[in-house]
């Protein structure tokens, strides 16, 4: 439907923790449409409804087109493996720059989808790596915050640098 304007970082709003989605209804289907524009648009695998200025907990994935898009609202992970597995991530918010993340090799994840019917989904290797970052990011918690301060200040210099 519509490609919003990506907030960037630094913006405050990246660090805001986003509100529970209660009504399920066209306004939500609609923005679900548009996050997957946007997504595809940036382009990029996964957005939040937090990258485009909605502080709610809705998220759109696509990590292959044979899967195409999938939408989960009110995410949150309710099992996640002691193994870890290090994956590269960037953010729409910050394009141009990623960084190594390690984090749960395995999670489960509960959500509702756009109708309000809950569902539970086990992810692993890159899956799991995104619904990880993008609960992070519906908590406030963007991805450099995961870094080392070293490694978060050379991120957050050489995307100022790429800015100008």
């Amino acid at each position: 439907m519509t490609v919003r304007t990506i907030v960037k970082f630094p913006d405050p709003r990246l660090r805001a923790i986003a509100v529970p989605v209660t009504v399920f209804d066209d306004k939500l289907r609609e923005l679900a449409i548009d996050l997957v524009d946007t997504m595809r648009a940036a382009p990029a695998i996964g957005i939040t409804a937090p990258h485009i200025g909605i502080a709610l907990r809705l998220v759109a994935l696509e990590l292959s087109p044979e899967t195409g898009p999938q939408i989960y609202v009110n995410p949150t992970v309710v099992w996640a493996s002691a193994e870890l597995a290090r994956h590269p991530e960037g953010s729409v918010s910050m394009p141009g720059v990623t960084g190594e993340i390690e984090r749960a090799a395995h999670v489960r994840v509960r959500y509702a989808d756009l109708s309000g019917a809950e569902q539970t989904e086990e992810a692993s290797g890159l899956r799991a790596a995104c619904h990880q970052h993008e609960i992070d990011q519906l908590d406030g918690i963007f991805w450099i915050q995961k870094l080392s301060s070293l490694k978060r200040e050379r991120l957050v210099k050489r995307y100022q640098k790429s800015r100008r």
